[in-house]
């Protein structure tokens, strides 16, 4: 019988160590393996990626390519720039393949790629073996034991008592086979580049598909030119050799990784940074989330009693991780927009998303009013005026990365906290931008932050002067990000519209205008706009805006929302796309009835003991006592209820 001849498909597992499809690929005893990279173009094309993430993946494949040459000289990564869905089965046939190997993804394009591949393989007679590697457990597999959709981590963790423990890395192979032959004559099919949701990211002709095998026809991994993108701006860079290396250098220190608890973690920390920064190597796999499992877990154990525990702990932060993914698994596409998901509450914020006729949002959205898209395009690019939301916008658009609580505080400040505009406005934002991104994770801490989903205290918002100065009351953060800035005092570096023109002018920054004014003034003055809004007033109208959304209570699978003839429930005078006014004592409908959601009070980092909505989420209602650990937001925001 001849030996088997395998591809092995890398995606999200840009690593050798501890992958378990790469060792079932391994264990065929292949004659040969190639070990190949397919350029899709649904994610050059049709996702939102900006350069800093293009710079961490090329840094992820050329380590990968060169970890894998030093196991066998002939082999290396080969990338090769077509669609999966047309390049594989021409493979197939070429290179007289008998396997196909990848690790198994269940991302709602991701899904439905990998299925129509699998029907392309049976075909081909080429047999399809994929293996769990990306998250701790099989988000199938979760949702199997939940009976749905994962919502809070109490249904994470039953779940996973019922699966078993977590497996223990398995080590990365100290030999690879031979790739064979790579010749091939067939011709190949060119994508279709429009629409580019990219385009803004290229100042130069874009050559992704120019050659089949890259420019020198050695399936070398390309370059950001070859891509037509501008220069990357992050200080942070992909690989699996800086993985390992930054995982060892933080479980080195074992009080941190035995006690780290999220929420007493600093967003203002910079330079360094105060949390481990590895969640893109766990996007783009080339760290393994069981190899950082067990090495904060083995601490955690040894340390005794007084270490932390999830959900605020290390590894409490995976269980987060997989949490979404489940929820993603068992929803499918709906899982990243309202409309049609049963599991995200209905808010009419301002600026929704456009509907294909499938009811799937088109990356398009209406602008219901001016001011709102204003509003959107000044938190967008760090132009609030209010300057811990604009040193956050900029360290995210600069390095692709922000504290967790630093996503926290935009999050709400852009939805239920001062704008009332749609989550998926940020979270397109945050897709474009984040080197970090994943769809899972990306919509569910939208919908957790907006208060749609997996968390229902709408009332607790982030002051975006209070609530930075627990940290840094001396605006060292600000001054960093925000460097016109840099020379104001220490009394009004988050309230700098309240110092006087003579502290202004003594800073260098004159506090003016709505963001449409120069950066500089005709004597050389910076300039540094007004805030936007009073965010006290602001805060009240979203509050009441929310108040009025839960108490008519629609999901985004019911008939109203679907047909669109939700405004009949809601008062004309409400906020949301009638550009509403607050309406102290107002009469609400009383819709279709409010549901009893089974959270907790948020602490003051944003986690939660337990939580979830109950259409799936936990039993029983929100008088529930706080957890060890769990502070309020009390100290930095006035409760608005009414």
């Amino acid at each position: 019988m001849a030996k088997p001849r395998v591809i092995y498909w890398f995606r999200t597992d840009l690593r050798l160590h501890d992958s378990p499809a790469l060792k079932a690929a391994l264990d065929l005893s292949p004659e040969f393996l190639y070990p190949i990279w397919t350029w899709d173009p649904h994610y050059v094309y049709r996702a939102r990626v900006g350069v800093n993430r293009w710079q961490f993946l090329i840094d992820c494949q050329n380590d990968l390519s060169a970890s894998i040459t030093k196991l066998n000289k002939k082999s290396k990564l080969l990338v090769i720039r077509e669609a999966p869905t047309t390049l594989l089965p021409k493979l197939f046939k070429a290179w007289r393949i008998s396997h196909l190997v990848f690790e198994k993804d269940t991302d709602a394009y991701a899904r439905q790629r990998d299925n129509e591949v699998m029907a392309l393989a049976e075909k081909a007679g080429v047999k399809v073996i994929t293996r769990v590697g990306r998250t701790l457990y099989d988000p199938d597999r979760l949702v199997q034991e939940n009976g749905g959709p994962t919502m809070s981590i109490t249904q994470v963790q039953k779940a996973a008592k019922k699966i078993g423990e977590i497996p223990r890395p398995i080590p990365a192979p100290t030999s690879l086979p031979d790739p064979g032959d790579t010749f091939f004559d067939f011709e190949q099919e060119q994508p279709p580049s429009n629409p580019d949701m990219n385009a803004n990211q290229r100042d130069q002709d874009d050559a992704s598909y120019a050659h089949l095998a890259g420019p020198k026809g050695d399936f070398s991994v390309p370059t950001m030119a070859e891509l037509g993108l501008k220069p990357a701006t992050t200080p942070h860079r992909g690989g699996e050799t800086l993985a390992l290396n930054s995982l060892s250098r933080i479980t080195a220190d074992k009080k941190y990784t035995a006690t780290f608890e999220k929420p007493k973690t600093a967003p203002t920390d910079f330079d360094p940074q105060s949390t481990t920064l590895l969640s893109p190597h766990l996007h783009f796999g080339s760290l393994s989330v069981r190899t950082f499992y067990w090495a904060a877990q083995d601490i955690v154990t040894a340390y005794g009693p007084k270490a932390s525990v999830p959900p605020t702990s290390l590894t409490g932060q995976l269980l987060f991780r997989d949490m979404y993914f489940g929820a993603q698994a068992s929803l499918g596409h709906r899982f990243s927009q309202t409309h049609g998901n049963s599991h995200v509450r209905f808010i009419p914020w301002h600026l929704p998303s456009t509907l294909s006729p499938s009811g799937l949002t088109t990356g398009d959205y209406t602008i219901d009013d001016p001011q709102a898209e204003t509003w959107f395009q000044r938190w967008r690019n760090g132009l609030t005026g209010f300057p811990w939301i604009d040193a956050l916008m900029r360290q995210l658009r600069q390095e692709g990365w922000i504290h967790h609580l630093g996503r926290h505080a935009v999050a709400c400040f852009l939805t239920r906290g001062g704008c009332y505009i749609s989550w998926e406005r940020g979270a397109e934002v945050f897709e474009e931008w984040l080197i970090d991104h994943e769809v899972a994770c990306n919509a569910g801490n939208w919908q957790w932050l907006s208060c749609t989903a997996f968390y229902s205290q709408f009332f607790r918002c982030y002051s975006p002067i209070a609530f930075p100065q627990k940290t840094d009351r001396d605006g060292a953060f600000v001054r960093r990000y925000v460097p016109e800035l840099k020379d104001f005092p220490v009394k009004y570096i988050y309230e700098p519209w309240k110092a006087p023109v003579l502290d202004q002018k003594k800073a260098g920054c004159l506090i003016q205008g709505d963001a449409t004014a120069p950066v500089t003034v005709d004597n050389g003055m910076k300039v540094y706009p007004k805030p936007m809004f009073d965010f006290g007033e602001r805060r009240t109208v979203c509050i009441d805006g929310m108040k009025e959304a839960y108490k008519v209570g629609l999901y985004g699978d019911h008939p109203r929302v679907l047909d669109n003839s939700w405004k009949a429930l809601f008062d004309d005078k409400g906020e949301g796309p009638t550009a509403g006014k607050p309406a102290n004592g107002r009469s609400v409908r009383e819709g279709v009835g409010e549901r009893d959601d089974g959270t907790v009070e948020e602490d003051m980092g944003g986690a939660a003991d337990k939580g979830g909505d109950n259409r799936s989420g936990d039993k029983g209602g929100n008088k529930r006592k706080m957890g060890k650990g769990q502070g309020t937001l009390d100290a930095h925001v006035k409760r608005a209820r009414k």
